[in-house]
C-alpha cells in the first residue's frame, strides 16, 4: 500500500485531511517520487497510463492538484508554457532559465536566504522560496 520510502507519511497526510490513498493517487505520486526530474502532467499521464490504462488525464490533473495542496509535490513554471511537477521531499532547489536558449542552471539556495529575510523585514511577508525559477539570459546568450 505504501510507496517506497515515504508512502506511509503520504497516507497519513491524506488521512489527516479526510482523503484516501486511492490507486490513482498512489500511482501518480509513485511516478513523481521515482522521477529524477521535473515532469509535466502529460509526461506523468503517459507513465501512469502504461501501468493503469483506464485512467484519464483529468484524474491525473485532479490528483496533482490535491498532492500540491497537501505539500507533497511542488509545481514550477520552467517557461515552456506548461507546469512541471516534482516530488517535494527531494529538497528545495531553484533554477535559472535562459529565455533565449532554454538552458536551465541550478541556483544555490543560500543566495535566496538574504532575500527571504529582507522580504520578512521590509514587507512582513513570509515568502515560500522552496522551488523557484528565475528567467533571464545565460552567459552564452547575453
Amino acid at each position: 500500500m505504501a510507496t517506497a520510502g515515504h508512502g506511509k507519511n503520504t497516507e497519513d497526510t491524506l488521512r489527516q485531511r479526510g482523503l484516501r490513498l486511492t490507486p490513482q493517487r498512489k500511482i501518480v505520486f509513485s511516478v513523481l517520487e521515482s522521477s529524477e526530474g521535473h515532469l509535466s502532467a502529460e509526461e506523468i499521464y503517459s507513465c501512469v497510463q502504461s501501468r493503469y490504462p483506464g485512467i484519464n488525464i483529468s484524474t491525473v490533473y485532479r490528483n496533482l492538484e490535491t498532492l500540491k495542496q497537501l505539500g507533497l509535490i511542488t509545481v514550477t513554471d520552467l517557461g515552456e508554457g506548461r507546469l512541471r511537477y516534482h516530488y517535494g521531499e527531494k529538497g528545495h532547489h531553484h533554477h535559472l532559465i535562459c529565455e533565449k536558449c532554454g538552458a536551465v542552471l541550478e541556483l544555490d539556495e543560500s543566495l535566496l536566504r538574504p532575500l527571504k529575510k529582507e522580504l520578512r523585514r521590509q514587507y512582513d511577508f513570509e515568502a515560500d522560496l522552496s522551488h523557484l525559477a528565475i528567467f533571464g539570459r545565460c552567459q552564452k546568450c547575453r
